[in-house]
């Protein structure tokens, strides 16, 4: 089987320690996460993740199913196959000098990006777009020298009307096992 990217959505309850149990559920699997990018959403006390993972079909699935057995996990689908509209943001600090900066705003203005700030000796360029653009951009700038990169992961939404995670496709939360009585003995954390 053939191993490509696959693009993961989930709605998980905001709550603390959800982001390890899911990242740790790819580790166990031996899965390198590719980007991860968590947020809130439309619906109060839910966050969107968006997960890029490579691998076989097979075994992203198997992952998928055993992430929607995860009680914080309200609904996990793979997008990869849905023609999915994907976008990352990167910050880029490029070193510009007199001579080189006019050529730097002229590719930065080839790439539709921003110059968000301004220094005697560098520039912060601000690119959003799918991760070709990204990678294309911090390419040619690297031959100026760029001196620091923040980048998201990335962010997708399928295309069209109804989204797959929308209000009146999600299952309602799961409900949260008893706590043992050792659990139930413990003072909670104030």
């Amino acid at each position: 089987m053939a191993v490509t990217k696959h693009t993961l959505v989930a709605l998980v309850e905001d709550r603390p320690g959800v982001l390890n149990r899911v990242s740790s559920l790819f580790r166990r699997r031996n899965f390198n996460i590719e980007s991860i990018a968590v947020g809130h959403t439309e619906q109060p006390n839910l966050s969107r993740m968006t997960i890029v993972v490579e691998g076989n079909d097979a075994k992203v699935e198997q992952v998928r199913k055993q992430l929607d057995k995860v009680i914080e996990v309200v609904k996990i689908v793979d997008i990869t196959n849905d023609n999915p509209v994907a976008r990352e943001l990167a910050l880029i600090k490029v070193k510009a000098t007199a001579s080189t900066r006019s050529e730097i705003i002229q590719i930065v203005d080839i790439f539709r990006a921003n110059i968000v700030d301004v220094s005697p000796d560098s520039l912060i360029v601000e690119v959003t777009g799918d991760e070709e653009k990204v990678n294309s951009l911090m390419d040619l700038l690297r031959g100026f020298g760029i001196r620091e990169i923040a980048r998201t992961g990335s962010i997708a939404l399928t295309r069209g009307g109804a989204g797959p995670l929308q209000v009146e496709e999600v299952k309602a939360p799961k409900q949260l096992p008893k706590p043992s009585i050792r659990e139930a003995e413990t003072p909670p954390d104030w």
